[in-house]
């Protein structure tokens, strides 16, 4: 009787957080693909949208630069509109000149429209622009994006970051009428820390403690799926391994040091990387009951949000998304 009372409790729980907040997610890999279970975790969601990185924008020397242009196979087909994300670096606004603010909105537009073209994406009528702007860059990212809105003639909406929330005096509010509040990466990785850097819930409560007076009214938020490995040599220093859970540390070559902490006991080839004996491999994965804590902080804070869930990839929608 327990066990049904717990699955019925769980399903109506799963059937809340759809109704409230539906949900989609961010592709953030350079060729558009998809595979079955990423395609149907796509399906299942009730928003008509994906939101898809295009490309990268950064300055090299004197010179703006697209990075990791996308591109695309075959098994890339969804019904669901595309809507372009385009990151740019901070440096990317620095000592910028008025004309070039102007350049930069028009390249970026045409590439989006080649793209689209190139690859018959049916995209929406959003461009997102993810940028981690500062108080120093504020001004002219601003003025970008009412250049790119004037020039693309689409709705433009950027990301928000904790830290841009909880300092908005200095930092500002972005001109648009939608932001996309990124509740993640509230830490870096290769840092020393107990913490989990890619979000903690502490942390974020008291960075968004007077989210409910941010002065954009349309507040969509984006949530952690991803997982990694923190690895840390002999010298303290650390690197990242992608997409790692704590199953992956299962292996009779290491020595499990904490739940989600490993020691390797032998030197080899480890997640395509040879690492040496001593090394250590920590794991940062998110759980549905974090994900869950930070929900219900939101809802009292932000009403009717739609959820963006970073990101779609086989290794981490399965286990939330695709359970029955």
């Amino acid at each position: 009787m327990k066990k049904i009372f717990l699955l019925l409790s769980l399903s109506i729980l799963f059937s809340c957080k759809e109704e409230n907040h539906p949900y989609t997610f961010y592709y953030w890999k350079t060729k558009l693909a998809l595979n079955a279970i990423e395609n149907r975790a796509l399906e299942k969601a009730a928003t008509p949208y994906i939101y898809v990185r295009f490309f990268d924008v950064d300055k090299v020397g004197a010179k703006f630069q697209p990075v990791a242009v996308i591109t695309k196979d075959n098994t890339f087909k969804t019904a669901k509109q595309t809507v372009p994300v385009i990151f740019i670096t901070n440096r990317t606004f620095l000592n910028i000149k008025p004309e070039e603010i102007t350049f930069l909105a028009k390249s970026i537009s045409d590439l989006i429209e080649k793209k689209k073209s190139d690859y018959q994406l049916k995209t929406s009528n959003e461009i997102q622009i993810d940028c981690d702007w500062t108080a120093g860059t504020r001004d002219d990212y601003f003025r970008f994006l009412n250049e790119l809105k004037k020039t693309s003639g689409k709705e433009i909406t950027s990301t928000l970051r904790l830290h841009q929330v909880r300092d908005r005096k200095v930092m500002g509010v972005p001109p648009v009428s939608k932001v996309y509040l990124m509740c993640y990466s509230t830490s870096s990785p290769l840092e020393n820390s107990d913490k989990n850097s890619i979000l903690d819930v502490p942390l974020l409560k008291n960075y968004l403690s007077k989210l409910e007076s941010y002065q954009v009214n349309n507040i969509a938020v984006a949530l952690p799926i991803y997982s990694w490995g923190i690895v840390t040599n002999h010298a303290g220093k650390h690197k990242l391994i992608n997409a790692l859970s704590k199953k992956d540390l299962e292996r009779p070559e290491f020595k499990k040091i904490t739940e989600n902490e490993i020691e390797i006991r032998k030197d080899g080839f480890y997640f395509g990387n040879f690492l040496n004996k001593g090394f250590r491999i920590k794991v940062e994965e998110i759980s549905e009951n974090q994900l869950k804590e930070v929900m219900k902080f939101l809802d009292k804070k932000i009403k009717n949000y739609e959820i963006v869930y970073y990101q779609l990839d086989s290794k981490f929608v399965d286990r939330i998304f695709l359970k029955d």
